[in-house]
């Protein structure tokens, strides 16, 4: 539950369809519905990465809440993989999904997801954006083929699941692994409280023991730090 929510608890709204995002809310005990958004998600010229993902998700933000009651809270996020100072989005087909992994291979690139938590009830609204340098092991070609025969690159960002038990195409990862799947949890949590609702909860160890990931970073999340 949120403390101090002076509105009904019940109305959240993930603007948003992604099954990761969705898991991850979960993970709060937080009632909530989705309700996802179409938007022209084409960079402008010369925008800078961050500058993106966060129009984007403060985008689709706008656009959920057009469409619902104006109170309760709205949730909104966007997930980006930059490499060489690139955008890498979602393969179109196998062969575009074979070309990125390839790319992607041996070094590490940069995930941004920004996230935005609306207001409906005051219109306010608070911004996060978590960073999150990802290096990637050397797998081979027939990794790459047996991934893409799984068919879980087609609709992800940077055609891969950091989650992902079969391929584990990273190593060595030291930051926010819940962000890089979509949704960072103690960033929720933060913007949440600049609002004044707090999370009644241990979000970090809930986060932790479900992805069973041991996070080396998430005391200095919350405690405000620009880290991810």
């Amino acid at each position: 539950m949120l403390e101090s929510l002076a509105m009904h608890p019940e109305e959240i709204i993930l603007a948003s369809n992604s099954p990761r995002r969705r898991e991850l809310l979960a993970l709060t005990g937080l009632k909530f519905t989705t309700y996802p958004v179409d938007i022209d998600e084409t960079p402008r010229e010369d925008e800078e990465p961050e500058t993106y993902v966060m129009r984007i998700s403060e985008e689709k933000a706008l656009r959920a809440a057009e469409m619902n009651a104006k109170f309760g809270l709205l949730i909104s996020a966007d997930t980006i993989v930059v490499d060489r100072n690139k955008i890498i989005g979602k393969p179109g087909d196998e062969e575009q999904a074979r070309e990125i992994l390839r790319g992607l291979r041996g070094h590490a690139h940069v995930v941004h997801t920004a996230l935005i938590v609306y207001n409906l009830s005051t219109l306010s609204m608070e911004k996060e954006c978590c960073r999150s340098r990802v290096p990637m092991r050397t797998y081979s070609d027939d990794e790459i083929e047996a991934y893409i025969r799984s068919g879980d690159p087609m609709d992800k960002a940077g055609a891969y699941a950091v989650q992902h038990a079969g391929f584990h195409p990273v190593e060595n990862f030291q930051g926010c692994f819940a962000s890089v799947m979509g949704f960072p949890l103690c960033h929720l949590k933060r913007a949440l409280k600049r609002m004044s609702f707090d999370l009644e909860m241990d979000i970090a160890t809930v986060c932790q023991d479900y992805l069973k990931y041991p996070c080396p970073i998430h005391a200095l999340v919350l405690a405000g730090h620009t880290i991810g």
